[in-house]
């Protein structure tokens, strides 16, 4: 577990010094067995996590004995661990151009390079739902099996990989893809995108990593 803990509080860091989390927005976790985890306790900074920042949860709940409270994301990121078993981490965090484009009707190109053909593979969105309720927890759940990169419309962004580096990488190039998008916009710069054919091509025969199992 403290392995775990560690991988979660560099993250957290990580996530603050590159502009991917402010404020105390935000909620990360890891999974620590098949049906617990660890996940940041309510209203903690993600830059500064301490070994108190944390709840130890199972799918029935709280099992910790100390006095951090679960984030109330909690439903969410339950959600993706019981539906999701082979994801080990979940982020979720509001950076700026990927907020953006989640409070917008616009979806971004996952077709511009090779990072964006791989952890961008899949991208769905979730209707708002007030933070922490049961009703979000439920609409992320209904989607969970679909893609590892959710935009929470009007909310931020949720992402979830086999790894917390992986989940990290994945947080780090949908923001990278959504400030190029924002940007080339705003500068009248037509973004050159691969055909779908190359996609496929590159998911499947590249090598670059494991094709996903969907």
């Amino acid at each position: 577990m403290n392995e775990i803990q560690e991988q979660l509080q560099q993250v957290g860091r990580y996530m603050m010094e590159n502009n991917l989390a402010w404020g105390n927005a935000g909620n990360i976790s890891a999974r620590i067995a098949d049906d617990q985890y660890l996940i940041t306790a309510s209203g903690t900074y993600l830059g500064e996590l301490s070994e108190n920042d944390f709840a130890h949860c199972s799918f029935n709940g709280p099992i910790s004995s100390s006095e951090s409270k679960p984030s109330k994301e909690m439903p969410m990121h339950k959600a993706i661990y019981e539906e999701r078993p082979e994801i080990n981490a979940v982020l979720h965090a509001s950076p700026f151009y990927s907020t953006l484009i989640a409070c917008s009707k616009v979806d971004p190109p996952t077709n511009l390079f090779v990072e964006s053909m791989y952890y961008l593979e899949r991208v769905e969105r979730v209707p708002y739902y007030h933070p922490g309720s049961v009703e979000l927890g439920e609409a992320v759940r209904k989607q969970a099996s679909k893609a590892n990169i959710l935009l929470l419309e009007n909310h931020g962004v949720l992402v979830y990989d086999t790894s917390v580096k992986e989940a990290r990488m994945s947080l780090q190039t949908l923001e990278m893809v959504c400030r190029m998008f924002i940007t080339a916009g705003k500068s009248g710069i037509e973004l050159n995108t691969l055909s779908n054919e190359t996609v496929d091509d590159f998911l499947h025969h590249s090598g670059y990593k494991p094709k996903r199992k969907w």
